[in-house]
């Protein structure tokens, strides 16, 4: 309990605290394992995802197309990101989710990485929910 004193006021402001640890997990797959990995999370309750299309190169660096008979060189290949914040505790479970249904066992198969949200806000009612 905290006492908060003003000119004319003494209030009283109760005060529960609840502290959820959140993660954003970041994923680069092929973008024709999209809707697999996107079926699966939902399988495992997984939900609130936001998917991008991008494109860039890994260890893979690109590939030759041929385009109207010339030999083209092309560096980024496209690839799909999905974002995903998540509490502690299915952090483990995302990860072997979307290491299972995008593995292909070639070069190129993605990227997967976990950082801490600090903080979150619903932009409606700018309400902090993290």
């Amino acid at each position: 309990m905290t006492t908060v004193q003003g000119s004319d006021i003494n209030t009283q402001v109760y005060c529960k605290i609840r502290v959820e640890i959140m993660k954003l997990i970041k994923c680069i797959v092929r973008p024709n394992k999209i809707d697999e990995v996107r079926e699966a999370l939902e399988k495992a309750s997984v939900s609130g995802m936001t998917i991008t299309e991008v494109r860039g190169h890994g260890r893979q660096k690109g590939h030759k197309a041929v385009y109207r008979g010339r030999e083209y060189e092309v560096s980024l290949l496209p690839k799909t990101m999905i974002e995903l914040a998540v509490s502690d505790d299915l952090v483990d479970e995302v990860i072997r989710v979307v290491i299972q249904t995008a593995r292909t066992g070639d070069i190129g198969d993605g990227r997967i990485w976990v950082m801490a949200i600090d903080e979150g806000y619903n932009i409606r009612t700018a309400a902090r929910d993290m």
